[in-house]
């Protein structure tokens, strides 16, 4: 009786999640049709730039879009999830939740140990359905259903990847697995080191983060810098559907614990996406766009509001480099290293808390290495150390817009050099 009034709350909670991601994609959103199979894509009146793609993963943002439609930074952040990334070369294209669910199905058809666990994963597809009729094909032990508690089902998950299992854990929510911290910090990252090597955790912790739209506080949470300390633990942000595809592909078969993140915003961007066999190097960085004057570092959907700003620059007779850094944990140095020994400017933009956030380590980290190759001080935009606001205009001034971007360019850059 426990067991079956959980799973009724979790599938009412999941309910209010399916709402909430409404109102979080209202860009480019996709609202479940009661409890059919196919999603409608409700385009919206603000969106991003019109994106083009050159080259693989190589996002170059086109024609301005009207100056009154994105001149307040409200508008700016409802555009921001509607960009198309790595599409427009005539391969397949979905949207990164769809791509997200092949990887899922393809890793589950490939090797009989994957499974996925948590809240509303099964019958009713996940909170942003990227198990989505998975159930019908490998049975409701492979996609299991769990009762709301986040700290028993992880630690089941980590169990089971003790045992030889490959365990993907669902969050509905990346501010639910605060639940679960003391499983994944005491053993998910340690278990491997404490037991001699006896044990590996091949284990994928996954869900939707980041600032949506309107979420409030409890669901704004970006807990990249609460996962980073722990040892042993790996660190994923996907930020495009080619590279959230190959990226969890990776992660499945990886022997090491991975905490994968997945921006609520991004769910509905569209893009080309590749095969079942392609997978992505986890700790490599993503050159989204190469430049001469200054290296920004960025990750998930700061991405697409780095792009944003790149639009305004290069009007302006700027050549900034845009890395995605993918990898949180441990950072891919060697291209930061190459890039910055190339620009000798370094503007880190995320979306994480100034302080002890991901930025402040990539900050250091840079400093203590390439110091010698630097011109100009490191400088940090991040969200502000408050609680994000419910209200639409507080919240968008906690988190970076476009234009400090580019102020942010221009101050390091200074004027640009005439041709």
């Amino acid at each position: 009786l426990a067991a079956r009034h959980a799973a009724a709350h979790g599938r009412r909670r999941g309910d209010h999640a399916h709402a909430t991601a409404g109102r979080a994609g209202r860009t480019c959103n996709a609202h479940a049709q009661g409890s059919g199979p196919g999603l409608r894509l409700q385009q919206q009146r603000h969106r991003l730039r019109p994106g083009a793609v050159k080259g693989r993963g190589v996002v170059e943002v086109g024609a301005r879009g009207s100056p009154a439609a994105l001149s307040s930074s409200s508008r700016v952040v409802r555009a921001a999830a509607a960009t198309g990334a790595n599409g427009g070369s005539g391969g397949r294209q979905i949207l990164m939740w769809e791509a997200l669910r092949e990887a899922v199905d393809e890793e589950m058809e490939r090797d009989p140990t994957v499974l996925v666990m948590g809240e509303d994963v099964g019958h009713y597809g996940g909170s942003y359905k990227v198990t989505y009729d998975l159930y019908k094909k490998y049975g409701e032990m492979r996609l299991l259903d769990t009762p709301i508690s986040e700290n028993s089902f992880a630690g089941m998950g980590i169990g089971a990847a003790m045992t030889g299992l490959r365990p993907i854990i669902e969050g509905m929510n990346m501010g639910f697995l605060l639940l679960a911290f003391n499983q994944i910090s005491n053993n998910c990252g340690m278990l491997h080191y404490t037991s001699g090597g006896q044990y590996k955790v091949p284990v994928v912790i996954r869900g939707p983060g980041g600032v949506g739209r309107q979420l409030g506080a409890e669901h704004s949470q970006r807990l990249e810098s609460y996962f980073q300390s722990i040892p042993g633990v790996q660190l994923v942000a996907c930020s495009t559907a080619r590279n959230s595809k190959a990226l969890l592909k990776a992660a499945i078969r990886s022997d090491n614990p991975i905490v994968f993140f997945e921006h609520v915003l991004l769910y509905n961007v569209k893009g080309e996406v590749g095969d079942k066999d392609e997978v992505q190097s986890l700790e490599r960085a993503e050159m989204v766009r190469q430049g001469k004057d200054i290296t920004i570092l960025c990750y998930s959907r700061m991405r697409y509001v780095v792009m944003q700003a790149v639009a305004d620059l290069t009007q302006e007779g700027y050549d900034p480099e845009v890395i995605d850094l993918i990898s949180l944990k441990p950072f891919d140095l060697q291209t930061i290293y190459e890039s910055v020994r190339k620009t000798r400017h370094v503007l880190i933009v995320e979306e994480c808390m100034k302080t002890g956030g991901i930025g402040a380590s990539l900050s250091s980290t840079i400093s203590e290495n390439f110091f010698e190759e630097l011109d100009h001080e490191i400088v940090r935009l991040s969200s502000q150390d408050v609680p994000t606001a419910y209200a639409y205009e507080l919240e968008a001034a906690t988190i970076v817009q476009p234009e400090q971007v580019v102020e942010a360019v221009k101050n390091i850059c200074g004027q640009p050099a005439v041709a």
